[in-house]
């Protein structure tokens, strides 16, 4: 997809979730897009797996706008993953091969992982991940135990749970943000 087609898509879509970035213009959210062909690019990304990205808000301190996946399940594109490299490591040892880690392609996709309060403030925009879960950035002490966070809404309420690592679903994937 070409840079002008993704504009175009980001803009569509901006303009049809106006309450998800109140008080923001579209205008100056593409100025800064296309100065950075970088985060346009891992914009891209998050697009093609899936994820329709959208902004979410705006840093006072910095200007940077705010991108997360809104997609209204998990995106697509990133099912099927452990949470982070050593993780599939440890399941393709027992010769068991998952789509990948959510660390890893997050990192490939210049993203990162939502975290359990980036997650929750998603959640304030609306109803995701009714029938799929989501990994989020998982303290290091719980994954030193072997353990890794996901998070879905479940009867009306966001919930956070563990599983370990190397764990993988077909319902299961990840979130990025991105900052622009």
């Amino acid at each position: 997809m070409s840079n002008s087609e993704l504009l175009n898509i980001l803009e569509n879509r901006f303009q049809t979730h106006m309450d998800r970035h109140k008080g923001l213009e579209w205008e100056n959210v593409r100025k800064r897009l296309e100065s950075d062909a970088e985060k346009l690019r891992s914009l891209g990304e998050m697009e093609r797996t899936g994820g329709e990205p959208d902004v979410v808000g705006q840093d006072g301190e910095t200007g940077e706008y705010i991108f997360y996946d809104c997609s209204a399940e998990t995106p697509q594109g990133r099912r099927n993953t452990c949470y982070d490299p050593a993780g599939q490591e440890q399941r393709e040892k027992k010769g068991v091969h998952p789509e990948g880690n959510a660390v890893g392609m997050a990192a490939s996709m210049g993203i990162e992982i939502l975290t359990e309060e980036q997650y929750r403030e998603l959640q304030k925009l609306g109803e995701f991940d009714i029938k799929t879960s989501t990994w989020v950035k998982t303290p290091p002490d719980i994954r030193k135990l072997g353990g890794a966070l996901f998070m879905d809404r479940r009867y009306g309420n966001v919930f956070v749970y563990h599983n370990s690592a190397p764990s993988f679903y077909s319902s299961r994937g990840f979130r990025g943000a991105l900052r622009v």
